[in-house]
């Protein structure tokens, strides 16, 4: 696959871009790879086959097949909540809906074709029970008597005041083979018919999307019997999460227990007061202040992220009309008016507090508070919040607070018996076998939940360095750095701190004994911090750190690190991180005040790894004979990431992060960031990414990679060809941008968390701790997985709070004919590498490090003077910018790209951890 001849420098990289180390063809004669190990107890790696280079005309890349299961691992039995479809044979008839007038709400929509299937039972149903799935797709189990012609029909709906007139159109589209589903599970052929698995799952949504509110997959239900307030005028809804899934021989439902926030159904004004922290409204005699007006605005309007709130009105009799807000007025309703026309004609300003007077004999309890307008923002009707309740029913889709967040765990974690217990309960209660409508299509499925067949993998050796050369055993995921120093530790000469809380918080003697306590551990851990810090001095606001940095970098050229301490959640933290990481390239470590007042040999131990790695230096490594066989050949491990602006946003960048391994352990990383448009998943620049990345490791190391393997974290199912199709290519194109016939074998494996299969121990003795979860290192890749393709579920870290949730990685192409076992150990290994703690944790370290960098990319986008929260804080938009003009929307991709370039200087290292 190497050319034994230097090769040439390709066009499209700058002169000299690779520096002095040997040709990036091959390796240095008589130079040993990085971590060279002769074939492990997994034996030696199948030879990699050069990957075909399909043009853009060809074919798209499929998935590779399953090319085994695994057999490393003690075994385990396990159940897991997917329980069994039996499904009809033959044909399902589908039909194509359009209901005018449209845009009506899902909820409209299945209540409009449920009365047109009653209306024309006789004349079109006869007794049959089609479902629907609230927008355009109806399915029945016998053909319709409508032929294949469209057929329009009329349908009323009983309204408050009139009845509402819908025309509803029907029209045959294709009959759904459920043959071919069933060919796709047991094998004999690859593509899985998604037309067949949608017609199931509209089959099994129809009756609960009727009886419950519908939130994505999940369903929900009005709390009884159960309070869980969230404050704010939000509290937790439970429901539960549905799916149908292919699986190896036969079809499973996916169900799970949900919890999700909704807006209280209570009256406006005690919304306002739980919004506002107002006690008792009656101690509310004045009007509103402007920055309350402004904070219970902003939760109860429509604005650029998400819709206003519904409200009812309660003035009127049994006629409670809805509304949706649009906004809040200035003024109290004693003083805010409107154009009233008279009866005469004439039209006069009159008060919205004199209006309910003269009208409905209404003398207002609160004319000192605002008034909500609703409806169209330019019609000025106005409504006092005293005559209106929030609507039942609404999902919170804005950001919860920490302290809401908090609340919601608290108040949602189950401990993995307990939840087992929850959703078998919610199987029998849902009882799918009584449905009309699964019976009508010959549907049914097994209340048990299925048993699976697992495997508990041994976790790698950890290796640490200073005179001992330390090992550590994990054990169920946690290992001890106590009496051990780091892999490759630095010296600390030149620092400094930078207290940002007040001196009456943090005083003197406090910052002293932190200074003394972090010295003695740090020294203990093989990271010496030599003498007192250069610079100790308090500092106020965010507009004090960029002169401040200039100022120590000027004085002290040495300096290799600032301490900051904060007083809790600060924009300081943001403002730290963009002068450090993108204007001045100086290592940054920030604590809050409380763990500087009171120290903690925990706290002060995960601020070591971190600046540990943030100055180049290598916490620990694998044990390298305890490896997999794939270390033999020089390889980089990429991982991938893209986050999004918060739900309902409609104008903040998604942001790409890359990162790369830099060494045979692998432990030190690379990062590459770029800002993209709104909402884009695919990574859009990600051949000019994986190309630094790869100039940077040869730099590193002195060697090309033979082998990639990248981690894509962030992408849902629907997504998986287009990814891939997109992203393999422009890793393949990064490398022959780099060097003509240059073709590493390339395998890109997608992570995903954001799921609901879960994975229960059937024996009780394999329960591990309080939380009953299943061990660190379980795997599974038969019985509840893709039919055909590469996949599996990994759970590898200790689950300490809650019910633990596997991985699910799906391998979409596979150039090195990786085994099951390979995969999965490689995999398992590279989560016990994650430098910012001693426990493995839930993916592998590369993923986990691209949505630290696409995080931290937020932070950098965050300007000065605002709140440092980058997912919540209007300042991301440039309200009142500092130092970027204009607002998120109007920013230039070039000014952006510029706020999240990292300096120079930390480049290298992993700013990030």
């Amino acid at each position: 696959m190497y050319p034994q001849s230097n090769p040439v420098m390709p066009p499209c990289g700058p002169p000299g871009a690779i520096g002095q180390p040997p040709p990036i063809g091959q390796s240095p004669i008589g130079q040993q790879p990085m971590h060279p190990r002769p074939p492990g107890p997994l034996g030696p790696l199948a030879p990699m086959v050069p990957p075909p280079m399909p043009s853009d005309t060809e074919v798209k890349f499929k998935p590779p097949i399953r090319p085994n299961v695994g057999t490393q691992g003690r075994p385990i039995m396990l159940r897991a909540n997917h329980f069994q479809v039996t499904m009809p044979q033959g044909v399902i008839h589908h039909y194509d809906i359009s209901i005018l007038p449209d845009k009506c709400p899902r909820r409209v929509n299945r209540e409009i074709i449920d009365t047109m299937v009653q209306a024309y039972q006789t004349k079109i149903f006869n007794g049959q029970r089609p479902v629907f799935d609230g927008r355009k797709n109806l399915y029945s189990r016998d053909p319709l008597p409508i032929g294949r012609e469209k057929v329009e029909l009329e349908v009323t709906l009983p309204g408050e005041g009139k009845d509402r007139v819908f025309k509803v159109s029907i029209k045959w589209v294709a009959q759904v083979s459920l043959f071919a589903l069933e060919e796709a599970l047991q094998g004999r052929t690859r593509n899985i018919p998604f037309d067949a698995i949608q017609a199931l799952d509209v089959v099994m949504r129809h009756l609960p999307s009727m009886k419950y509110t519908p939130v994505g997959r999940s369903f929900f239900s009005p709390p009884e019997g159960y309070e869980h307030p969230l404050g704010g005028g939000r509290e937790v809804w439970f429901g539960f999460h549905q799916s149908v899934r292919p699986s190896h021989w036969k079809m499973m439902l996916n169900i799970d227990v949900s919890a999700t926030a909704f807006y209280k159904s209570q009256p406006v004004v005690e919304f306002m007061c739980e919004v506002l922290d107002i006690r008792d409204i009656n101690e509310q005699r004045r009007p509103l202040t402007d920055s309350q007006r402004v904070k219970f605005t902003k939760e109860i309007r429509a604005n650029g992220y998400s819709a206003g709130l519904k409200v009812e009105i309660t003035h009127c009799g049994s006629m409670r009309r809805k509304y949706r807000v649009c906004n809040v007025t200035r003024r109290p309703a004693q003083t805010q008016s409107f154009p009233l026309q008279l009866e005469s004609g004439q039209t006069v300003e009159c008060t919205v507090a004199k209006y309910f007077l003269d009208r409905y004999k209404m003398k207002l309890q609160y004319p000192h508070l605002p008034c909500l307008q609703v409806g169209q923002e330019q019609k000025h009707t106005y409504l006092p919040l005293e005559v209106c309740n929030i609507v039942g029913g609404q999902r919170c889709i804005k950001k919860l607070t920490d302290m809401q967040t908090s609340t919601m765990i608290k108040a949602t974690a189950r401990s993995a018996p307990d939840r087992e217990r929850e959703i078998n309960a919610l199987v029998r209660k849902a009882d799918f076998n009584s449905d009309p409508h699964l019976q009508t299509f010959g549907i049914g499925i097994n209340y048990r939940m299925a048993d699976v067949q697992g495997r508990v993998l041994l976790p790698p050796k950890i290796l640490y360095g200073g005179r001992t050369k330390a090992q550590a055993v994990p054990n169920q995921g946690v290992w001890d750095m106590r009496g051990k120093q780091f892999y490759n530790g630095i010296e600390i000469r030149t620092w400094a701190i930078a207290c940002f809380a007040p001196q009456r918080t943090v005083r003197e003697d406090a910052l002293r004994n932190f200074t003394q306590q972090l010295q003695r551990l740090s020294n203990d851990a093989g990271m010496p911090i030599l003498g007192q810090p250069c610079f100790c001095k308090y500092a106020t606001g965010p507009d004090q750190v960029e002169p401040m940095f200039r100022y120590l970098m000027g004085l002290y050229p040495g300096l290799q690190l600032i301490v900051v301490v904060l007083p809790g959640k600060t924009p300081v933290y943001a403002e730290v991180k963009r002068v450090g990481d993108i204007l001045v390239g100086i290592a940054t470590q920030c604590v809050q005040a409380k763990n500087v007042n009171k120290t903690s040999p925990q706290t002060l131990s995960n601020l070591c790894l971190k600046i540990n790695v943030k100055l180049g230096g290598v916490n620990n490594i694998l044990q390298p004979g305890a490896r997999h066989a794939v270390y033999s050949d020089p390889l980089i491990f990429i991982g991938a990431d893209v986050t999004h602006p918060p739900v309902g946003d409609c104008s903040r960048p998604s942001i790409a992060a890359v990162v790369g391994s830099m060494d045979g352990h692998p432990s030190r990383y690379a990062a590459t960031v770029r800002v993209q448009a709104h909402r884009e998943e695919i990574i859009q620049e990600l051949t000019s990414m994986v190309r630094e990345l790869l100039i940077q490791f040869y730099k590193s190391t002195g060697f090309k990679p033979q082998r990639i393997i990248f981690y894509r974290d962030g992408v849902s199912e629907g997504q998986f060809d287009k990814v891939l199709d997109h992203e393999l290519r422009a890793i393949r194109q990064a490398c022959v941008c780099l060097e003509g016939g240059y073709q590493p074998g390339i395998t890109f494996v997608v992570v995903q968390k954001r799921h609901h299969t879960r994975l229960f121990c059937a024996d009780r003795r394999d329960q591990i701790g309080k939380s009953g979860n299943i061990p660190a290192g379980t795997t599974v890749d038969i019985g509840i997985t893709h039919p055909t393709e590469f996949d599996f579920f990994l759970c590898s870290h200790a689950g300490i709070q809650g019910t633990s949730r596997p991985s699910h990685y799906h391998v979409l192409w596979d150039d090195n004919q990786f085994t099951a076992d390979d995969l999965q150990i490689m995999t398992y290994q590279l989560c016990h590498t994650y430098v910012r703690c001693t426990r493995s944790v839930s993916i592998p370290a590369p993923a986990y490090y691209a949505h630290l960098v696409a995080f931290r990319a937020r932070y950098h986008l965050v300007e000065k003077d605002h709140d440092s929260d980058p997912a919540t804080s209007s300042n991301y938009t440039g309200e009142g910018s500092s130092h970027i003009s204009g607002n998120g929307d109007d920013r230039s991709k070039t000014a952006m790209d510029k706020a999240v370039t990292v300096h120079p200087n930390i480049l290298k290292v992993m700013y990030f951890a």
